[in-house]
């Protein structure tokens, strides 16, 4: 009962490659997100973790490679960043960017229409980063507002392309034929299934999320989904009256039903109403992008696999634990000071955890022992043979409460009485991290341990 206890209570960090991986953020049918620190660098990331049973049982291996390889591609600063991909033999782990600020879904929700020169910043910024994305032949093909996320400078960064396209996936008509996207959004020639040019489509979106920026609510809507494709194709939507003619005009030549005489990127960016205050990204771009971590992380090459790491916290135990471990009641018997040879002993320390089980390692190097150490055990045996063999000594770290810890060494294996000649040399090394100890018991010193 005792030991199932102490198990349940392990607090467990878990480590991937050189991130220490945190709460969850976000979860779906085949990933989580977890925020994660970079244990190198200290900064934080978001990484999407991935099921690869899930995703080789529902066929969608090439549809996650392409979005990990178009995310490579692009590198902009309105763009949520793909730094690295991973994989395990069960997981793939997308290392993003971690963005702060929500979604600008939310803004909207919560306060309704923004102020032209608000909304016309997060167009612009919008704008930008899609003209980007076309430059480099990628085609998003989901833009809305709960796409647009927001840095803690309150900047755009677009995110999930898992629906995006790629200029290869373009058939000989120089078209996209698959219909995807969010039905408030999508284009009327995405709805016809005959074809579509890939940044026409794209616009057509930042052009309704535009209209909601300015307006505070969608320019189609219907519970109906025949009625609401009907008002779509035929761009059956009314501007509010606080629009500008400027912002009027714009939107009016963007969401054009009809994709031969739709305004274009470039003649967005040429805009009078959108060129007010205009600031285009200024940014450098890395030199070269490389797609072999991707293809390893789908592969299984033993070599190429990132290690999994799980890094715990010591044990919890309270006071009334800590005495049940022994004969009675009387904390004597815990420190067990009446024994002349004791094949066990502890002692309190007010010092971290890592940097008890840290200082005891380097002290038992120093005294000749190997260290064999895993979380915040370890097992250290004497490289010379005594009388019995070579000694080795158990050592557990437990923790009482969050600056006070029980350190517990137990005679493993040798002769009890070099246990307790090795006990004292290193109880000196370690003068510094030693609280009280079962020494101090002798001198009176017990109540100091009624503190527990």
């Amino acid at each position: 009962m005792y030991r199932a206890k102490r198990a349940a209570s392990l607090k467990v960090k878990r480590r991937v490659g050189k991130y220490e991986l945190g709460r969850t953020i976000g979860e779906g049918t085949f990933a989580k997100v977890r925020i994660a620190k970079n244990i190198e660098t200290g900064d934080h990331v978001a990484i999407k973790i991935i099921d690869k049973a899930k995703v080789h049982k529902h066929k969608l291996v090439e549809q996650i490679k392409r979005e990990i390889c178009t995310m490579k591609l692009i590198q902009h600063p309105n763009v949520v960043r793909l730094y690295e991909v991973m994989g395990s033999k069960t997981r793939i782990y997308i290392v993003l960017e971690f963005v702060m600020g929500g979604e600008l879904h939310d803004i909207v929700a919560t306060s309704g229409r923004l102020k032209e020169d608000e909304a016309r910043r997060y167009f612009q910024q919008l704008i930008n980063a899609v003209d980007y994305c076309h430059s480099r032949g990628v085609y998003h093909r989901d833009l809305k507002l709960e796409n647009l996320l927001l840095d803690i400078a309150g900047n755009i960064k677009i995110s999930d392309f898992g629906l995006s396209a790629i200029s290869d996936q373009v058939k000989n008509d120089g078209l996209l034929h698959t219909t995807c996207g969010t039905p408030n959004y999508v284009a009327p020639e995405v709805i016809d299934d005959k074809g579509y040019d890939g940044a026409l489509a794209d616009l057509w979106s930042c052009g309704v999320t535009l209209f909601v920026l300015l307006a505070g609510h969608l320019p189609f809507e219907d519970d109906n989904i025949a009625s609401l494709y009907k008002k779509i194709s035929g761009a059956q939507f009314t501007c509010p009256s606080w629009f500008s003619a400027g912002a009027k005009r714009l939107v009016t030549r963007i969401l054009d039903p009809n994709p031969s005489t739709r305004i274009t990127v470039p003649q967005v960016q040429k805009d009078p109403w959108f060129k007010k205050g205009y600031k285009p990204s200024v940014f450098d771009e890395k030199c070269q992008v490389t797609l072999d971590d991707v293809h390893a992380a789908f592969g299984d090459s033993k070599e190429l696999l990132v290690t999994e790491e799980m890094e715990g916290q010591p044990t919890s135990i309270n006071a009334f634990e800590l005495i049940s471990m022994n004969k009675g009641l009387n904390l004597e018997n815990f420190f067990e000071s009446d024994k002349k040879y004791k094949r066990e002993t502890r002692f309190a320390s007010e010092c971290p955890p890592k940097e008890i089980i840290n200082r005891i390692e380097e002290a038992a190097k120093l005294l000749g022992f190997d260290i064999q150490k895993k979380n915040y055990k370890m097992l250290m045996e004497n490289t010379k043979a005594g009388r019995k063999g070579n000694l080795n000594v158990a050592t557990e770290v437990f923790q009482v409460a969050p600056s006070l810890h029980v350190v517990e060494l137990k005679k493993a294996k040798g002769d009890t009485l070099e246990f307790q000649n090795f006990y004292r040399t290193l109880s000196m090394e370690l003068k510094d991290v030693v609280w009280v100890c079962d020494d101090q018991v002798k001198d009176g010193n017990l109540h100091a341990m009624k503190r527990l």
